[in-house]
């Protein structure tokens, strides 16, 4: 298996959303590691050079950068042009950009829940939209979309964040079964609690964030799940054991035991 990835896209393009930290930095890590050139994009581009620069020189691929907002409608045909007009052809799309929000549904700012609602769910659409017809086309390709194991149950104190990997992650299972007679894959990896940035940007509490996985580690677990042709995979087997168990419990006490979990006791 862990051969398998890395041969499968050695010499080939793949497009990285979110790139400049986190799973999308590790992401972009491990495919270079495995030979494949790849295209960062991120609205840090300086970040990404630096990341660009160093993957290069390190594992002898191609890197291209490609800064772009994801928070603006228009920046998935940006992208697209970007990879077009440079004769790009892209192998495997990592719709791994995103970000959430915690807090009170009247306390955080519409526009900023808006804003993650097409970053996680409106830019994946377009962006898989653009990328996947070549893909049928040529008969292969690759999709990763990361979902998280938020989009298995309503999530108080971060409701639109749930509702939007929940989104990606019934996406993903979809247009999996509908292109995979097509020679593409398509899987949502599902991560819990990871070492990454998102803490801070979302604000949430410390206690929340227990026994974390690294990057690296859910990383290589999707990039394996992908190769092996799963629709979707969870990150470690803590947050596997977790999901089984909420099937047997009543929705309504899983959400109850989630609020007071997730609840802000200084507010």
């Amino acid at each position: 298996m862990a051969a398998n990835w890395r041969e499968r896209w050695s010499g080939k393009w793949a497009l990285v959303t979110g790139a400049s930290a986190g799973i999308g930095l590790a992401l972009a890590e491990l495919l270079a590691a495995g030979k494949a050139n790849l295209v960062l994009t991120a609205r840090r581009t300086d970040r990404l050079e630096k990341l660009a620069a160093d993957l290069s020189a390190k594992h002898g691929v191609k890197v291209q950068v490609c800064g772009a907002d994801l928070t603006r409608t228009d920046a998935p045909e940006l992208i697209f042009g970007f990879t077009t007009g440079k004769n790009i052809e892209i192998e495997l799309l990592v719709n791994n950009a995103g970000f959430g929000a915690f807090g009170y549904i009247h306390q955080v700012p519409a526009e900023r829940l808006l804003e993650m609602v097409q970053v996680n769910c409106s830019a994946v659409v377009h962006l898989t939209s653009l990328y996947i017809p070549g893909m049928v086309a040529r008969k292969h390709g690759d999709v990763m979309i990361v979902a998280s194991i938020a989009g298995f149950q309503a999530l108080p104190f971060n409701a639109v964040y749930a509702a939007t990997k929940a989104f990606d992650l019934l996406f993903a299972e979809g247009i999996a079964e509908e292109v995979r007679q097509f020679g593409v894959n398509v899987c949502a990896l599902c991560p819990g609690t990871t070492t990454t940035e998102f803490q801070g940007v979302a604000k949430q509490p410390d206690r929340m964030f227990r026994s974390p996985e690294t990057a690296e580690k859910v990383a290589r677990v999707g990039l394996e799940a992908l190769a092996a042709g799963k629709s979707y995979v969870i990150s470690g087997a803590k947050n596997r054991l977790m999901m089984e168990s909420e099937r047997l419990v009543p929705r309504g006490l899983v959400v109850k035991m989630a609020g007071k979990m997730m609840r802000d006791t200084e507010s």
